[in-house]
C-alpha cells in the first residue's frame, strides 16, 4: 500500500501513509468520510469527494465541507505528531472548487504535550449515541471545549439558560417531524445506516443506539434501520446533557472548513478527558430551524453543528475506508 504513496513533506511513505490514515478518522455525518487526498512530495491535497454528498439533508454541502475540516486538523495533527509544522492554504484555488486545502511543511514542530494528548484521543474518538449518566460536565470541562474552539478561530456556545434548551429541544422535535416526513430523506438516512459490517463506511446498527421514543427530550435518529431494542416507557436517556453549539468566525466555505477543524479539535478534546459526545444534526439541516437556533441564541453567524456532550460507556468504532480508496482521484 506504501508503494502507491510519494515521501512528501520530508516523511516517508510508510509515514505519509501513517499521516493520512490518521485524518482518515475525521467525524462525518452519517459516516460517509467525503474525502480525498493527492501526494506529491512538496503538498497534500486535500479534497472533497462528490460522490459521498448527502444532497437531501445536506445540499449546500455545508457538512460536507464541515467534515472536511474535521479530516484537515486530524492531518494537522499527524504531521505534527511526526515533527512536521504544517503549513497550510484553504480554498487555495477558485477553478478548482473540489480542492479543499494544501499543506506544505512549514519547518519543523516541537512535540507539544497537548498534541500527544489529542492524537492519542484520535483512535479512541466516538461518536456516542447511547444514553449518558446524569453525571455532570464540569465547569472546567465545559472551558477547555470552548478553548479548543476558540483556538480554531470559532465559537463553542455552551447552552445553560433553561428557556433557550426547551425552546432547542421542541425546535429539534419539530426538523425532526420534517425529515421523516419527506421519503427522499428517509430513503437517503437508510442507505447511510444500519449498516451490518459488510463495507466500509456508513453507521453501522451496533453504533445506533437505542431507538427514539416519545418520551426523548432530546431528539436523537434511528440509525439502526429499524433493528434496535425495545424501549420501556420510562427514562433511558440522562435528563439535562450538556448542549453546545459551534459557530465560525469566519464566513462562507471557508468558515465551514475552519468549524470542522473547531469541531475535531473539541471532539478530540472531550475524548481526552473521558468525556462523550453526540450530533443533533436536524437543527442545522433544516435551513428555518437553523435560522431560528441562531437567533434564539443571538449567535452572529449561523451554527454549523450542535453537540450533546455528557459521559457514556464505551462504543465499537465505526468502520474506515481503505488508504487506497482515499486518494484522490481526478475525475471527481
Amino acid at each position: 500500500m506504501t508503494t502507491e504513496i510519494p515521501a512528501a513533506l520530508g516523511l516517508t511513505p510508510h509515514d505519509v501513509a501513517a499521516v493520512l490514515e490518521t485524518a482518515g478518522r475525521a467525524p462525518s455525518v452519517h459516516n460517509t468520510q467525503p474525502w480525498a487526498f493527492r501526494v506529491t512530495a512538496d503538498v497534500i491535497e486535500l479534497h472533497t469527494d462528490p460522490t459521498r454528498r448527502l444532497p437531501v439533508a445536506d445540499p449546500q454541502d455545508r457538512e460536507l465541507r464541515l467534515a472536511c475540516g474535521a479530516a484537515l486538523f486530524t492531518l494537522r495533527l499527524a504531521l505534527q505528531g511526526h515533527n512536521v509544522r504544517p503549513d497550510v492554504a484553504r480554498f487555495p484555488d477558485r477553478d478548482r472548487p473540489g480542492l479543499v486545502a494544501q499543506v506544505r511543511r512549514g519547518g519543523a514542530a516541537a512535540l507539544h504535550p497537548e498534541i500527544t494528548r489529542l492524537l492519542a484521543a484520535v483512535s479512541r474518538r466516538r461518536t456516542n449515541r447511547h444514553p449518558f449518566t446524569d453525571v455532570p460536565v464540569e465547569p472546567p470541562e465545559a472551558h477547555a471545549l470552548c478553548r479548543a474552539a476558540a483556538q480554531e478561530a470559532a465559537q463553542l456556545h455552551i447552552v445553560r439558560d433553561p428557556d433557550q434548551r426547551r425552546e432547542l429541544s421542541r425546535l429539534a422535535h419539530i426538523a425532526h417531524r420534517r425529515q421523516l416526513a419527506d421519503p427522499e430523506f428517509r430513503a437517503e438516512l437508510a442507505r447511510w445506516t444500519g449498516t451490518h459490517g459488510d463495507r466500509p463506511d456508513g453507521v453501522p446498527a451496533h453504533a445506533g443506539g437505542p431507538a427514539p421514543a416519545p418520551h426523548d427530550t432530546w431528539v436523537l435518529r434511528d440509525f439502526t434501520g429499524g433493528t434496535a431494542r425495545d424501549r420501556s416507557p420510562g427514562k433511558d436517556f440522562e435528563d439535562e446533557p450538556t448542549i453546545a453549539v459551534l459557530t465560525s468566525h469566519v464566513p462562507g466555505a471557508t468558515g465551514d472548513l475552519r468549524a470542522g477543524e473547531a469541531l475535531q479539535r473539541v471532539l478530540l478534546t472531550a475524548t481526552a478527558d473521558g468525556l462523550a459526545v453526540s450530533f443533533l444534526s436536524q437543527l442545522v439541516e433544516v435551513p428555518d430551524i437553523r435560522d431560528r437556533v441562531s437567533r434564539l441564541l443571538g449567535t452572529p453567524r449561523p451554527p454549523h453543528t450542535v453537540l450533546r456532550i455528557g459521559r457514556g460507556t464505551s462504543t465499537l468504532r465505526t468502520p474506515r475506508r481503505d488508504l487506497a480508496d482515499l486518494l484522490h482521484n481526478p475525475s471527481l
